[in-house]
């Protein structure tokens, strides 16, 4: 009897450390499966979040790309300095009444003014600018690329009545001041033959001084300009300096504005006039849409710009 008790009590309990045994894998099994089930939401979660490190980034590239355009470009400037912000970090240091200071403060459109040509018709291109410039454009297919140089230095003597320092030449070398023309003076051109002859009254208005200009810009060019100017490194870049490669057709763009870090690090605005003759226009920077700066840390040959690429030696400074 003592015997049966024992094994009937013997069978019970392992009966009960049998079912011990097995509910407790069972909750086991239900805590690793939980912890994964938490695992795989944290990775879902993460993952439309952006933390996974491509879409965040992604986003956060993009937003600043946004705010550095927007801290970049003031839409409601109305010329170049109050326009065109400079880069975090950098300065403009423009000495007052020099031709930078002119530069910086002519006029511009409103911000989405489109390129019109000579003619009236809008220009094929109209992603390549950032800004144009409230500059007259002669009559007729003139005012190009080096032209629209031209007038920029003319302009800013003529407004100082430095009658003397309006003086360009014309392709075959021929220099022609606006001293002698507000005197009464003109070019005669016959065959290969170029030279004054005295056929006007004297007179220094505007009306004069275009027609000065029209007469330059009929004659001279980027192979003349190119005569005029010298290389200077890309460190002593100022308002007024060109990229320029001489031809028929050759092309110049002109640097408009410059500012500097406290490192020495230079940028500057690039600005042009294309064939056929159109409005003068800030480029954009290809290297970045947001930002119309170009880095001088940051050029390398070939140099490209929203207008066209340049080669090394390029850079030059006219003698104007």
């Amino acid at each position: 009897m003592k015997n049966g008790r024992f094994k009937h009590l013997t069978l019970m309990s392992f009966i009960i450390v049998l079912i011990i045994v097995i509910a407790d894998t069972a909750i086991c099994a239900r805590k690793d499966m939980n912890r994964k089930s938490q695992k795989a939401a944290s990775v879902i979660s993460s993952q439309k979040n952006g933390e996974d490190g491509k879409d965040k980034s992604g986003d956060t590239a993009e937003t600043t790309k946004k705010d550095n355009s927007q801290s970049i470009i003031n839409i409601s400037g109305n010329n170049i300095r109050t326009r065109f912000k400079t880069p975090k970090g950098y300065k403009r240091n423009i000495s007052k009444k020099s031709f930078g200071e002119f530069l910086e403060n002519y006029h511009l459109y409103k911000d989405g003014k489109k390129i019109s040509l000579y003619n009236g018709k809008l220009s094929h291109r109209q992603d390549a600018h950032a800004a144009v410039l409230k500059m007259k454009l002669t009559d007729g297919n003139l005012q190009q690329c080096a032209d629209s140089v031209i007038r920029l230095y003319a302009e800013y003597y003529y407004k100082q009545k430095k009658y003397d320092r309006i003086k360009f030449h014309l392709t075959n070398g021929f220099e022609v001041g606006f001293s002698k023309w507000s005197q009464g003076m003109r070019v005669k051109v016959d065959g290969n033959k170029t030279y004054w002859v005295h056929s006007e009254k004297a007179d220094s208005s505007y009306k004069i001084f275009d027609s000065y200009l029209k007469f330059v810009f009929t004659y001279a060019g980027t192979l003349s300009m190119v005569q005029e100017s010298k290389k200077i490194s890309e460190k002593d870049i100022q308002p007024g300096d060109i990229f320029i490669y001489g031809g028929s057709p050759g092309h110049v763009e002109m640097v408009v504005d410059v500012c500097e870090n406290k490192d020495g690090d230079k940028a500057f605005l690039l600005g042009q006039g294309y064939m056929p003759a159109q409005q003068f226009h800030i480029l954009k920077n290809p290297a970045d849409e947001n930002d119309p700066w170009y880095y001088v840390s940051k050029i390398s040959y070939p140099f490209e710009t929203a207008g066209v690429t340049f080669k090394k030696g390029t850079l030059m400074r006219p003698d104007y």
